[in-house]
């Protein structure tokens, strides 16, 4: 995906991209100047920072609300989003839908996230019954089987588990197991040994406690309960690969009998797990990381029954606290938002509840949404650009230096099968068993939690479908799917703030939206996409000789990325986000090209004193025009296959001879690199 944090080019080998934003409508700001010009800061020499030269303006004007980690293109688009959805949402809540409707789920849940009264009258008392459960357990068997319950209405306790289309063969469905259990977003945080992770691990156990103190533990009981739990998840922390070494499809595949599964790792009771899971006859699962669950397995034994009380009691109240009084909530907020991402103050309650009505609704929010919200014709706008992205990007392949002939045969067959799901889906899930009510807040996301596990694990056995979409239409984002080889970009892509009142020239629509089908395109063929064949299936089809020229080429733009201090001394990790980078310079090299053949180009139209180079390279520009704050920067970079949006600008304009000539660039300036260096794959 191009936007950010399953088994998409969106995390692991499950990666969800960041999108670019898209489209097509330009309004020009109450003194008449074109948005492109004033972003512009004339202080900085666009040779030197690009990034800064195109989006300076508007971040001088426009600073990171209290309640935001960012500010900038994608935080405007969902503001507008948000407001279409809170219409939708507040229309529900005001009317007597017929029960079962879809507008009686929408107001009902969105009813039940407002009344904070009743939130915090209810504090954790909907869950009370769901802890003593847990203090009743027995015995590891026991355990085994509470945690698959959490993993059903909460978070994902001991590993990670979910029910997708096989690597090894598209068309059928695959139980996956991978490494997992942690409640900090990596590896990297338990075992760090800088001041910075160390004051972050204090932080957490202190936030620990207090959860425990929540659920009624003394004092000295919940601070003792956190500093074993954060021993628990250290353990598990070592036990799991670093995050770039779980890029690798092949190296994060193994297909083991349930059988041979069973036996290696006794102490966990993988019958009971899935039969809780709601899965009979499993005949195999694949595991990602076999020496976490070697790990865990004897971790199981290691640690005291009560132990791995507290941990699932955490476990599951962590996962739910967004959905709980204001004192849960607040406690939550204050360590992943606050501490790790340096977020002042809570958005607004209307705000939050409409996101996780969305996010949990979506598919009910997304119907009315395509048909009240989404400009007509956007189905038709994306398909033309993607077509002209695909065009180009089978003309590139046949002149490739580095390609031989039997690879560009099969590369061409891979492209010409491309997916592109674009706008909505044209049928939608079924979630008339889902039921939702306005009682209980925390127990309406449950039930969603729940419907959306049983949907996953019912695929089952069950015939592969194509047809299904991974996000909604109000969704601003973007994925590729090797295993369908297809690209998704969602409706509200067509959204470019800034040209909001006539159709916005090529120029920006090629860079922005061009250049997202030309990042998921390429996300087909970089260093993960290029070992799934043209129907999704693991195969290596690409000669060791292209393996070896392409992967010298990959080896420069890791190199570039490492080289990049995000903050403070904090340098990018080339190496977890080359499959992003390379998708970013595939997907603007596309662009570009694509770009060429239009009439704007090739008439030399002056937009606002720009001419359409500079309007395209800005517009690039704009599509990730985002400010961050340090602390959610550092969190990215630690924990994100994502570089951060300043050197995804920064590092793919720097491989581009066109952007130099664009703009004047040349030797001595910060971006220059020289012909030697120049990053050359598509």
């Amino acid at each position: 995906m191009k936007k950010e944090p399953f088994k998409f080019f969106v995390g692991g080998f499950v990666l969800i991209a960041m999108l670019a934003t898209s489209c097509r409508h330009a309004e020009k700001s109450a003194n008449n100047v074109d948005a492109l010009v004033a972003h512009i800061d004339s202080t900085v020499k666009p040779g030197d920072d690009f990034f800064l030269f195109a989006n300076g303006g508007w971040f001088k004007q426009n600073p990171i609300p209290a309640s935001e980690q960012s500010n900038g293109v994608f935080q405007l688009v969902q503001d507008t989003i948000n407001d279409q959805i809170r219409r939708i949402c507040e229309s529900s809540a005001s009317q007597t839908a017929p029960k079962g409707s879809n507008k009686q789920k929408i107001g009902d849940f969105f009813y039940s996230g407002m009344d904070s009264v009743a939130l915090n009258k209810r504090g954790i008392s909907d869950l009370k019954e769901d802890l003593a459960k847990i203090d009743n357990l027995k015995d590891l068997k026991g355990i085994i089987a509470e945690a698959s319950y959490i993993h059903s209405v909460s978070s994902s306790p001991l590993f990670g588990f979910y029910v997708t289309q096989d690597d090894e063969n598209s068309a059928k469905y695959q139980v996956y197991i991978i490494q997992g259990g942690l409640s900090m977003p990596d590896r990297s945080y338990y075992l760090d040994a800088d001041k910075k992770s160390q004051e972050i691990r204090n932080k957490f156990v202190t936030y620990v406690g207090s959860t425990f103190g929540i659920m009624g533990y003394e004092t000295a009981k919940a601070k003792q309960a956190a500093t074993k739990l954060m021993e628990m998840e250290t353990a598990l922390a070592k036990a799991s690969r670093k995050r770039e070494d779980t890029r690798d499809p092949l190296t994060n595949y193994h297909k083991i009998p349930m059988a041979k599964l069973t036996a290696s790792t006794p102490n966990l009771d993988w019958a009971t797990f899935m039969k809780n899971a709601g899965l009979n006859h499993v005949d195999s699962v694949v595991v990602g990381q076999p020496e976490f669950l070697t790990a865990l397995n004897s971790n199981l034994k290691k640690f005291t029954l009560s132990d791995w009380k507290d941990y699932l009691k955490f476990h599951l109240i962590n996962g739910l606290s967004s959905y709980l009084d204001d004192k849960s909530y607040m406690e939550q907020f204050n360590f992943y938002s606050s501490t790790l991402r340096g977020v002042k103050e809570p958005k607004p309650r209307w705000k939050r509840v409409v996101e996780n009505t969305d996010g949990y609704l979506g598919e009910l929010v997304g119907q009315v949404y395509v048909k009240e919200y989404l400009p007509k014709g956007t189905k038709e706008k994306l398909t033309e650009i993607g077509n002209a992205i695909k065009s180009i990007f089978a003309e590139r392949i046949k002149t490739l230096d580095w390609m031989s002939e039997p690879t560009k045969e099969k590369a061409l067959k891979k492209l010409d099968a491309v997916i592109m799901k674009v706008g909505y889906p044209d049928k939608w899930k079924d979630l008339s068993s889902l039921q939702i009510d306005r009682t209980s807040y925390v127990k309406n996301v449950m039930n969603a939690n729940k419907w959306e596990f049983n949907y996953m694990i019912n695929k089952y056995g069950k015939p592969v479908d194509r047809t299904e979409w991974a996000m909604q239409p109000q969704t601003y984002n973007a994925y590729y799917n090797p295993s369908n080889n297809e690209i998704v970009i969602p409706g509200c892509n067509i959204i470019v703030p800034g040209y909001e009142s006539k159709m916005a020239d090529d120029a920006i629509l090629y860079a922005i939206i061009g250049g997202t089908f030309g990042h998921e395109i390429t996300h087909g063929f970089d260093d993960q996409g290029c070992k799934y064949n043209e129907i999704g299936n693991l195969s290596d089809w690409w000669t060791k000789e292209d393996k070896a020229k392409f992967n010298a080429k990959t080896k420069m733009i890791v190199k570039q990325f490492n080289d990049y201090v995000a903050v403070d001394n904090l340098h990018i990790n080339g190496e977890l986000t080359q499959g992003e980078n390379i998708a970013d310079l595939g997907g603007i090299i596309m662009a570009y090209e694509a770009f060429k053949k239009t009439k704007q180009y090739q008439n030399k139209e002056l937009v606002a004193g720009l001419n359409p180079s500079q309007r395209f390279f800005l517009g690039y520009a704009l599509e990730w025009m985002v400010n961050m704050r340090p602390e959610a920067m550092a969190n990215q970079v630690k924990s994100n296959e994502h570089a951060p949006a300043k050197w995804r600008v920064l590092g793919a304009l720097s491989n581009m001879p066109e952007f130099f000539s664009t703009f004047g660039v040349k030797q001595g300036d910060k971006m220059w690199r020289s012909e030697k260096d120049l990053v050359k794959i598509w």
